[in-house]
């Protein structure tokens, strides 16, 4: 269990992080300082340069027994934060307005605890996981020949939720986060001069037919088994002159579906429909995949592990809203083993996520840390 200056210290350590924002893929001053936290609390191996800039920690059992795995993230946004506080970003442009700098201290608080006590069997994988907002970074540690090494057979992770109220959670069994994708349709012609545009090939007209076009791909509702979403996020045409016309167009779209498969049906046919547009004008095409994001599901064994450990710490718990629209990559190492995530209530009335005034809470850190300590137990004893 954490003591009371466990919690004052890794509280500071939370602030530290929150001051030196690292954006996906560029976290290495973020990976030394886990690193310098980690080393008084003696992990029996570390990984480094784990699929980019993460971080695994490995506490071994005295006996054989399976892998547990406890992920987090290292990556902040770029997302100018505005706050008063002594602990704000001081990287100019970039803030931690997700939280994952709480997560981190979460998980390193269970390296202070795994340092005091191993576990009975078994070991225990600490992650800290790089590019996460983008989506690359699960997939580049997976990718990663080291992982092999430390592969785990349960994988556990959290992420804060503000909206709902401190001391609860949500948490099901099944889809919790849904798959996404964000594709870029690039329309290529010929300039020509504006008073001669039938001299030129011009992908104003279809880009005039894919944006409803895509949007009627995917108009949400319920989020049910057939949930689809295709969101417009960024269309251009040409260059900002009345004196040429236009021979460049691109549609910039997110995808969203609740499961995988869905996502590989919507995509065919958003790629089937800006071909049509391309080859009915004479138009080269291109089309390039960002932030791809699998669906997240929780496992049934996994979740419940993680519902004993949350009412083993009265922390109240419930589906919620749950799926939920967002994305994230953690649902990839459901692939390799039995995995979940929860999400732990930031408050009703905090700041949103990826909001500029948001600011990880840090009374979550010991019970995050208290969460997963039981959920360890469970499955490896300690």
């Amino acid at each position: 269990m954490l003591t009371n200056r466990d919690v004052l210290e890794l509280t500071a350590l939370r602030r530290e992080l929150h001051r030196f924002p690292e954006v996906s893929g560029a976290e290495a001053q973020t990976a030394a300082r886990v690193l310098a936290a980690l080393a008084p609390y003696a992990p029996d191996r570390v990984l480094t340069g784990l699929g980019g800039h993460g971080v695994a920690a490995v506490y071994h059992g005295d006996e054989v027994g399976p892998t547990v795995m406890i992920r987090c993230e290292l990556d902040a946004l770029p997302i100018t934060e505005l706050s008063e506080a002594e602990h704000r970003s001081t990287i100019a442009g970039n803030g931690h307005l997700c939280g994952h700098d709480g997560h981190m201290a979460i998980v390193l608080g269970l390296a202070r605890l795994l340092h005091r006590a191993r576990p009975k069997r078994g070991r225990v994988v600490l992650l800290f996981q790089p590019a996460e907002e983008d989506g690359a970074g699960a997939a580049r540690v997976l990718a990663d020949p080291r992982f092999a090494q430390i592969a785990p057979d349960w994988a556990f992770a959290l992420h804060n939720y503000p909206g709902v109220a401190t001391g609860s959670a949500l948490l099901a069994a099944g889809p919790v986060n849904c798959a996404s994708m964000g594709i870029k349709i690039t329309l290529t012609g010929k300039t020509a001069h504006a008073s001669q545009p039938e001299a030129g090939i011009s992908p104003a007209a279809a880009l005039a037919r894919l944006i409803p076009g895509l949007g009627a791909l995917g108009q949400g509702g319920a989020l049910g088994e057939g949930y689809r979403l295709v969101t417009l996020t960024h269309a251009t045409l040409g260059v900002p002159a009345f004196g040429i016309a236009p021979a460049h167009g691109e549609i910039w779209a997110t995808l969203r579906t609740l499961r995988d498969g869905a996502m590989a049906e919507l995509l065919a046919q958003a790629t089937a429909l800006a071909q049509s547009a391309a080859a009915a004008d004479g138009l080269a095409l291109s089309i390039t995949h960002h932030d791809v994001f699998q669906a997240c599901i929780n496992d049934p064994q996994a979740t419940q592990i993680l519902g004993a450990a949350l009412d083993f710490c009265a922390i109240a718990h419930h589906a919620g809203d749950l799926p939920m629209r967002a994305s994230e990559d953690f649902g990839r190492f459901g692939a390799g083993a039995k995995a979940a995530m929860l999400f732990l209530g930031a408050g009703q009335t905090h700041p949103a996520l990826h909001n500029p005034d948001y600011d990880f809470p840090d009374d979550l850190i010991p019970l995050g840390v208290r969460v997963f300590d039981h959920a360890i137990g469970q499955i490896l004893g300690g």
